[in-house]
């Protein structure tokens, strides 16, 4: 597959798209964690699950 004088551009595009999907999938992870870490210190606030 010969892409001619665009290869560049079509790459980077293709780069710059996976590390922003990647920044999402890392700022998810990262922001379940700490939702879930605030959860457990409400939890432990109220004595427990009701």
């Amino acid at each position: 597959m010969d892409f001619g004088p665009y290869s560049a551009f079509i790459a980077g595009s293709y780069g710059f798209a996976a590390l922003v999907l990647g920044g999402l999938i890392v700022n998810g992870w990262w922001d379940g964690r700490a939702q879930r870490r605030a959860l457990a210190e409400l939890q432990d606030e109220r004595g427990g699950r009701p």
